[in-house]
């Protein structure tokens, strides 16, 4: 039940539309709907997904991690998934859903998780 729960959550999500939302508001969204079941709804890592993933996904708000990361190693990461840049294959490729400006905005707001904490 609680799967199924999620996978209409997630449809009910997915079907927000993003062109009329200002680029922060919009990659907060996209984040959401792509990236919290595995990542949270903070970016700390603790998804509803995380406690069944024997790789546990990252921590989008530790600054020293996030600053190593180029914005083109976590565009390629987030359009072709982990394993693209060397990371977990669990780490799904998002470019069937995403147009590649959407994923800029998305790499925008990762920014904006990781630079937060360091404020």
């Amino acid at each position: 039940m609680k799967s199924v729960v999620q996978v209409i959550a997630l449809l009910f999500l997915s079907s927000v539309t993003f062109a009329d939302t200002d680029s922060a508001s919009q990659g907060e969204k996209l984040y959401a709907v792509y990236c919290s079941q595995c990542h949270g709804l903070e970016g700390d890592g603790f998804g509803v997904n995380a406690a069944d993933m024997d790789v546990l996904p990252k921590d989008h708000t530790d600054t020293e991690e996030m600053v190593s990361r180029t914005d083109e190693d976590l565009f390629k990461a987030i359009k072709h998934g982990g394993k693209a840049v060397g990371k977990s294959i669990l780490m799904p490729n998002w470019d069937g859903n995403m147009t590649d400006a959407e994923i800029n905005t998305l790499v925008a707001y990762l920014r904006e998780l990781c630079c937060a904490a360091a404020d």
